[in-house]
C-alpha cells in the first residue's frame, strides 16, 4: 500500500513538472528530428542506386503515411484523453485509455501489413507508378509495407508516453533506432563485410529490425507509465464508456488525418505523372523541407498536450493563451528556417543529385515553400489546440472541404489539365493550407467549446458547494 500511495506522489510530481511547453517540446523537437535525419540518410542512400530509386521511396513513403494514419488515429485521440485525464487526477482512467488505444492500433497494423504484403504490385498500379520502376516498388511496398504494423506500435505507445508528461522516453529509443537502421542500411546496401548487395530490399531488412527494437523499448517504458504496472493480461481490458469517447475524438481525428495524406499521396500520383523527374525532386525537397519544419512541428505537438492537460484541469484561460503562444513561438521558428532554405535550397540539393533538371525543379519552388510552410503552421497550432479540447469535428470538416476542392480538385486542374506543372500544384496547396488556416483560427477566437466547458465546471460547482450545505445542515 505504501509502494503505491509512492508511485501516486511520484506521479503527481512528475505531471506537474512534465507540462512546461518547452519541456514537452525539446525532447519531440529531437525525436523528430531524428526521424527526418532517417529519412534523409535513406534519402541520400537510396540517390546512390539511381534516381528512380528515390522516386519509388518517395511515393512508397506517401502511401505508407496514408496508411500509417489508419490504424494511429486511434491511438492519437487516445492521448488526448490520456493528457485530458492526467490533468484531472484520473490516472486510473488514464492507464485504461492508453492500453485500449495501443490494442486497437497493433490489431488494425497487422490487417494493413498483410495487405501491403500480398497485394504490391495491384497497389503499385493504383499509385501510376510507371512500368519500369514497378519491379524497385514492389520489392519496397511489400518488405517495408509487411513491417508497417511495427509503426503504428511505435506510434502508438510513444503518443501514450508523451501524453503523460514523459517525452525524453520516446526521443530516446528514436536516438537508438536512427543509429541502429544507418549502420545496417550502410551494410545492407552497399554489402559490407563480404554480404550482397540488397539495394532497396537491405533499406527494408534494416527498417524492420530497427523498428522492432524501438517496440521493445517503448513497451518496456509503456508498461512503468502510470500508477499500477502494466502487464500483457491488462490488454484484454475493455471498458465500452471509456471506448466511446475515445471513438468520439479519434473517428474525426482519424479523418482529418487521412484527408491530408490522402491527398497528398494524390497529388504524389500527379506528379507521377509528371514524369520521374518531378516526382524526385518533390521526393529531395519535401527531405529539405522537414528539417526546416521540425521544431515547429514540435512545438505544435507539445503545444496539443499543454493544451489537453490545462482543458482537462479546468484551467481554460490558460488553455485559450496557450494555443497563442504555441502559435508565435512556431511561426518565427519556421518562419527563419524557410528562409535559410530559400538561401542555400541550391546547395543542398545538389547533395542529392547532380541532374540539372532536378535540382531547376526543386529550386523553382523555393520561393512558394516561403509561404506554404508558415501556412502550414499556423495550420497545425491552432488545428491541434481545438483536436486537444475535442473539437476534433470541426478540423474535420474543413479537411474535408478544403483538400477535395482545393487541395486535390484545383492541384489536378491546374497542375495537370492547365498544364501548370509542379508550380501550380504548389501554388493550390498553399491556397488549401490558407483557407484551412482562416478557419481554424475563427474557430478558436469563437471559444465555443471552452465557453461550454466553462459552463459545465460552474454547474459541477454549484452543485458540490448545494450537497457540501445540505451535509453541514444535517450535522448540526
Amino acid at each position: 500500500m505504501y509502494v503505491c500511495f509512492k508511485r501516486r506522489v511520484c506521479l503527481v510530481k512528475k505531471e506537474r513538472q512534465g507540462f512546461g511547453l518547452w519541456v514537452l517540446a525539446w525532447p519531440i523537437f529531437i525525436e523528430v528530428f531524428l526521424q527526418t535525419l532517417l529519412g534523409t540518410v535513406d534519402t541520400l542512400m537510396v540517390s546512390r542506386i539511381s534516381d528512380d530509386a528515390v522516386a519509388v521511396v518517395g511515393i512508397s513513403n506517401q502511401l505508407f503515411g496514408a496508411l500509417t494514419t489508419l490504424f494511429t488515429t486511434f491511438a492519437g485521440g487516445a492521448g488526448i484523453l490520456i493528457a485530458q485525464r492526467m490533468g484531472s487526477k484520473r490516472f486510473g482512467e488514464a492507464r485504461t485509455i492508453a492500453i485500449m488505444g495501443v490494442s486497437v492500433s497493433l490489431i488494425l497494423g497487422i490487417v494493413v501489413s498483410i495487405i501491403l504484403f500480398f497485394y504490391a504490385g495491384p497497389i503499385a498500379g493504383m499509385l501510376n507508378i510507371s512500368p519500369e520502376l514497378l519491379s524497385l516498388s514492389n520489392v519496397y511496398i511489400s518488405y517495408v509495407g509487411g513491417g508497417l504494423f511495427l509503426v503504428g506500435m511505435i506510434a502508438s505507445l510513444g503518443t501514450a508516453i508523451r501524453n503523460t508528461g514523459n517525452t525524453r522516453g520516446p526521443m530516446y529509443t528514436g536516438i537508438i533506432i536512427n543509429v541502429i537502421h544507418i549502420i545496417l542500411n550502410y551494410i545492407f546496401i552497399f554489402g559490407v563485410f563480404g554480404l550482397p548487395q540488397l539495394g532497396l530490399a537491405g533499406i527494408a531488412i534494416s527498417s524492420i529490425i530497427s523498428r522492432l527494437v524501438g517496440v521493445i523499448m517503448l513497451y518496456t517504458m509503456f508498461r512503468q507509465s502510470f500508477e499500477i504496472k502494466i502487464r500483457l493480461r491488462d490488454f484484454r481490458i475493455f471498458n465500452g464508456k471509456l471506448f466511446k469517447e475515445i471513438i468520439k475524438i479519434a473517428w474525426p481525428l482519424g479523418i482529418n488525418s487521412s484527408c491530408w495524406v490522402f491527398s497528398q499521396l494524390i497529388v504524389y500520383s500527379f506528379l507521377a505523372a509528371l514524369g520521374a523527374e518531378a516526382l524526385a525532386a518533390r521526393t529531395y525537397l519535401n527531405t529539405l523541407e522537414s528539417f526546416c519544419f521540425t521544431l515547429g512541428y514540435a512545438i505544435a505537438l507539445a503545444g496539443q498536450i499543454q493544451i489537453a492537460h490545462l482543458f482537462g484541469a479546468g484551467k481554460l484561460k490558460e488553455a485559450y493563451r496557450s494555443a497563442y503562444r504555441t502559435l508565435y513561438i512556431g511561426l518565427a521558428i519556421v518562419s527563419a528556417n524557410m528562409l535559410l532554405l530559400f538561401l542555400f535550397g541550391r546547395n543542398l540539393l545538389g547533395y542529392f543529385t547532380s541532374d540539372p533538371r532536378i535540382i531547376a525543379i526543386g529550386i523553382s519552388l523555393l520561393a512558394l515553400n516561403l509561404l506554404l510552410q508558415p501556412c502550414k503552421m499556423l495550420n497545425m497550432a491552432m488545428g491541434n489546440a481545438l483536436n486537444a479540447i475535442g473539437d476534433t469535428r470541426y478540423t474535420m470538416y474543413t479537411s474535408i472541404v478544403s483538400m477535395s476542392i482545393i487541395g486535390v480538385g484545383c492541384s489536378y486542374w491546374f497542375g495537370i489539365s492547365l498544364g501548370w506543372g509542379l508550380i501550380g500544384i504548389y501554388c493550390c496547396m498553399i491556397a488549401d493550407e490558407f483557407v484551412r488556416d482562416i478557419l481554424v483560427l475563427m474557430r478558436w477566437r469563437g471559444r465555443k467549446v471552452l465557453r461550454q466547458a466553462d459552463i459545465g465546471l460552474s454547474k459541477e460547482n454549484a452543485s458540490l458547494h448545494g450537497a457540501g450545505k445540505r451535509s453541514a445542515s444535517l450535522t448540526t
